[in-house]
């Protein structure tokens, strides 16, 4: 199997992830519930997580790397906290589903930067016109996960540290592959995202970077953390304040192997392995009209299109049966459509990772043009 699915879930991970999950499995246990061994060790195991996502990003406090089960879980978290009902809040063209969602359950109608794909002059300026209009939050989606748009986060940081407005970042599609070092910019209360992306992780993980106080004083959930049990009411610490019940520790176990191996390799040398392979799959198919391709020279490993006359979804079944496994659709992503006008169609989305090989790209290219030419 050819695998371009890994804006959904990277498939392939390092051998140390799967070790690091055995070992987690068969040797931690009762985390921060006990002083015996298996307990210290799955403590220790933890830690050593919160240690390693604090490298990467930046984080100079490892208690401010909390752990979820997913970005999704993430960024509910931190729009609980910051996004009170009434509020102005701004977000991208670009936005998944689990921000929109948690907004308008909240009675919020965001302000969308409404803005052309690829245009990242236009979307800074829409967000000085939106601070101008009052917004008090800001939500940015870094990475596209349809089209691998690459938010200009940096010039919009500027503009929000000016005027003291906060930043939930969802760092979905760019933890691990596009640099975030928190200490660039006093704005960034939050950042989002999954561990089975980018990070090399397992699936039922994730990270909420805490950097605003205010999170810890508003838990979305609240139970049993192994802290203050005499209290009834929740720590109001971090990570505990936002880390109720049993953490998934094998899982984290193997994140932490993950990050390491980001780490190691470097997120530039990943993103521009992606980049190299994503403008060799868009050249391969330049030469059918028929395939309408959303390419930009700046776009992360994504690769988005259109056949005209054909179902996406038909053209993703169609590959499958040939071994070629990518996503159809709407990608939990209709704001990302209405800005590049693909909402009524959706898109065949072909994502890379470190893992993703020229070999694959040809020959998934090759089965793409084989596919129209058999419409």
């Amino acid at each position: 199997m050819i695998y371009l699915d890994n804006a959904a879930t990277t498939l392939h991970k390092p051998r140390a992830v799967d070790e690091a999950v055995r070992r987690a499995m068969h040797a931690a246990a009762g985390y921060a519930r006990g002083g015996y061994a298996a307990a210290m060790r799955a403590g220790e195991t933890v830690y050593a997580c919160r240690e390693q996502a604090a490298a990467l990003f930046g984080v100079r406090d490892p208690a401010r790397v909390v752990f979820t089960m997913n970005a999704t879980h993430a960024l509910n978290l931190a729009i609980h906290a910051l996004a009170q009902p009434g509020m102005r809040v701004a977000v991208s063209g670009y936005e998944h589903n689990a921000v929109m969602r948690p907004l308008l359950l909240r009675g919020i109608d965001p302000i969308v930067l409404d803005t052309p794909l690829w245009n990242s002059a236009a979307m800074v300026e829409a967000a000085g016109q939106a601070l101008a209009d009052g917004a008090e939050l800001f939500i940015l989606n870094h990475v596209s996960n349809v089209f691998g748009f690459a938010a200009p986060v940096e010039e919009i940081a500027a503009l929000l540290d000016e005027k003291g407005v906060p930043l939930i970042l969802d760092a979905s599609q760019s933890a691990g592959l596009i640099d975030i070092d928190v200490r660039r910019h006093p704005c960034l209360a939050a950042v989002c995202m999954p561990g089975h992306k980018a990070l090399y992780g397992p699936q039922g993980t994730g990270i909420l970077l805490a950097l605003d106080d205010r999170i810890a004083a508003r838990p979305l959930l609240a139970g049993g953390t192994g802290s203050r049990s005499e209290e009834m009411r929740q720590p109001d610490f971090l990570p505990d304040a936002l880390e109720s019940g049993t953490p998934n520790v094998p899982g984290i176990a193997g994140l932490a192997a993950g990050i390491a191996f980001v780490r190691a390799v470097g997120p530039a040398n990943i993103l521009a392995h992606e980049r190299k392979l994503v403008r060799e799959f868009a050249r391969a198919l330049a030469g059918e009209s028929r395939i309408t391709c959303f390419a930009h020279p700046a776009q992360t490993g994504v690769l988005s299109l259109t056949v005209r006359g054909a179902a996406v979804e038909n053209i993703a079944e169609t590959l499958a049966r040939q071994g070629v496994a990518v996503r159809a659709g709407l990608h939990c992503a209709p704001l990302a459509h209405r800005t590049a006008g693909t909402e009524e169609t959706g898109t065949v989305r072909f994502s890379l990772s470190f893992y993703s090989t020229a070999h694959q790209v040809e020959h998934a290219a090759a089965l793409v043009l084989q596919t129209v030419k058999n419409l």
